[in-house]
C-alpha cells in the first residue's frame, strides 16, 4: 500500500512519543523506589547489572566460563523472584519497574525481526485514512443532536400507515448500540430511504463515536471515492484509495446511486463491498434509491450483497432539509 509522506512522519513521530512516554514512566517508577524503598532498589540494581556481569564472565580468561554464566543466570532468576515478592508486599504490581511499551513485539521501535511491525502498519493506515477523510465535506455529528421531533407519528408507506417516529427511534437506538458494541467484524448496515431523512447524519454519528474509540473509519460519498480510485487507476493521481478502504475498520459509503454509471464504477463498487464482506469487515452503505431502482442501476450481485449481508435500516418521514428551510433554519 502507498502511504503519504505526512502519514509516515506522523506514524514514526507517534512511535517515538510512545517510546519516550514508556521510558519516562519507568524512570519515574524507579526514582520512587530508589527514594522510598532501599531494599527493593538494591535488588533491582543487582538485576540491571546482570548484563555487565555476563560480559565480564564471557571475556574473562579465569575459571570456567560456562559455570560462571550458569551461576549468574541462577542468581538473576532468584533476584527476579525476590523483586516480584518485594514489590507485591509493598502493594506494587510485579512489573512496576519494567518499561511498558505499547507494542510488546517491537518495543515501540517499529521493527520486528527485521521487518516493519504491525503496529507501524496500523498507524500508517490510520493517518493515511485521516488524510483521506480531510477531503470529505460531510460534518461529523453526535447522537444527542438527532431530533426525533422532525419525524411525524405516522406516514403512508406502500399504501399503509406506518409508525414513522417509532421506526426512526428504533433506527437511532440501533445505531447507538452499534457504536457501543462495535468490533472490526461487526455486521454492515444498509440505510435505505428518501433524501433528507437522516441517513448521512446517523452515519456521521457512528463515525464520530468510533473515531473517538481509536477505530479507523473512512467516511465520504461513494462518488468522491470512485473519482479518486479512477484517477489513481489510470495514472492521473498518486495514492491507493481502494486499498485504504479495504484496510479500514469501518467504511461508510454515502449516497450510493448518485455516482456516474459506468462499468468501471460498478466493478469497483462490487469489488469493495464484496471484498469487505469476505474479510468480515463492516461497511455502512446509504442510498436514496429503493430496491427496484437499485436493481435497475446495478448488477444484481451488488443488490444481493446489500440485501443479504447487511442489516437494513429503512428511513421514513419528510425531507428534514425542507422542513428546516420552511422554519428558516439554515445549518
Amino acid at each position: 500500500m502507498k502511504y503519504t509522506t505526512k502519514a509516515i512522519q506522523s506514524a514514526y513521530s507517534e512511535l517515538e512519543r510512545r517510546r519516550q512516554s514508556a521510558m519516562a514512566e519507568q524512570a519515574a517508577n524507579v526514582s520512587l523506589i530508589e527514594k522510598g524503598y532501599p531494599e527493593i532498589y538494591s535488588v533491582y540494581c543487582g538485576i540491571t547489572n546482570t548484563a555487565k556481569r555476563l560480559a565480564e564472565a564471557v571475556f574473562s580468561k579465569e575459571g570456567n566460563t560456562i559455570e560462571k554464566v550458569d551461576a549468574i543466570r541462577r542468581e538473576n532468576l532468584a533476584a527476579q523472584e525476590k523483586l516480584s515478592k518485594l514489590l507485591t508486599s509493598f502493594g506494587f504490581p510485579q512489573d512496576f519497574l519494567m518499561i511498558k511499551y505499547s507494542c510488546p513485539k517491537c518495543f515501540d521501535t517499529g521493527v520486528c525481526l527485521g521487518n516493519r511491525c504491525e503496529c507501524v502498519t496500523s498507524l500508517l493506515t490510520k493517518y493515511t485514512i485521516e488524510e483521506l477523510n480531510e477531503q470529505c465535506k460531510i460534518k461529523l455529528h453526535s447522537f444527542c443532536e438527532f431530533n426525533l421531533g422532525y419525524y411525524p407519528e405516522t406516514v403512508s408507506y406502500n399504501g399503509k400507515q406506518v409508525k414513522c417516529r417509532e421506526r426512526m427511534e428504533e433506527n437511532l437506538k440501533f445505531c447507538i448500540d452499534y457504536s457501543k458494541n462495535f468490533t472490526p467484524s461487526s455486521p454492515g448496515i444498509f440505510m435505505l430511504g428518501g433524501t433528507g431523512l437522516g441517513k448521512t447524519f446517523l452515519s456521521s454519528c457512528i463515525a464520530s463515536e468510533l473515531i473517538k474509540k481509536g477505530f479507523t473509519v473512512a467516511f465520504d460519498s461513494i462518488q468522491n471515492y470512485l473519482r479518486n480510485i479512477e484517477r489513481e487507476h489510470f495514472g492521473r493521481a498518486e495514492g491507493d484509495t481502494l486499498e485504504l478502504l479495504l484496510s479500514a475498520d469501518l467504511v461508510i459509503l454515502d449516497d450510493l446511486g448518485c455516482e456516474f454509471s459506468s462499468s468501471f464504477n460498478s466493478s469497483v463498487i462490487y469489488n469493495l463491498i464484496n471484498s469487505r464482506c469476505n474479510m468480515s469487515k463492516p461497511t455502512i452503505v446509504s442510498s436514496n434509491l429503493d430496491i427496484s431502482q437499485l436493481s435497475d442501476k446495478y448488477d444484481q450481485r451488488i443488490v444481493s450483497r446489500l440485501i443479504g449481508a447487511f442489516r437494513t435500516l429503512r428511513f421514513l418521514g419528510e425531507d428534514i432539509r425542507q422542513i428546516k428551510m420552511r422554519q428558516g433554519i439554515f445549518d
